[in-house]
């Protein structure tokens, strides 16, 4: 058996390089486990993933390149997720966002309340190719 190990976490504060081809997706969530498995997942379905913990690193991100998509907590350290939909609605108001949270919503809720807001909602118990799925949904490949 080969002894091969995974790829190291490239940590929030890496930044993306532009001019790639690949989608640019921003992933932000306070737990560095979820983070990993997004950012590794992603990538072996071929987009370049960006991280972050908190709104002061989703902001850098999006200021440093513009990500194709968004997907993000609901609940964060430093944040109401919600409120960082909002601002990052005010700097890229047709950027996809998925709401990716351990918080169950009835529906009915996101369609009433958060559909002005995100584009997607998907439950963190749910299978990772569902996110996927709704990526290319959102952006294709």
């Amino acid at each position: 058996m080969s002894n091969t190990t995974r790829p190291p976490f490239v940590p929030a504060h890496t930044l993306p390089t532009p001019g790639s081809s690949r989608k640019h997706i921003l992933a932000i969530d306070d737990e560095l486990p979820i983070l990993e498995l997004l950012q590794e997942y992603l990538k072996a379905q071929n987009y370049r993933v960006s991280t972050a913990t908190n709104a002061h690193e989703a902001k850098r991100v999006v200021e440093a390149e513009a990500p194709d998509l968004i997907i993000t907590d609901l609940q964060l350290e430093d944040t109401d997720g919600l409120q960082l939909i909002e601002q990052l609605r005010i700097m890229l108001p047709k950027t996809p966002v998925i709401l990716l949270t351990g918080v169950l919503f009835d529906p009915h809720v996101v369609e009433d309340n958060l559909k002005w807001k995100i584009s997607s909602y998907i439950s963190k118990t749910a299978p990772l190719q569902s996110l996927v799925d709704e990526i290319r949904r959102h952006i294709g490949r």
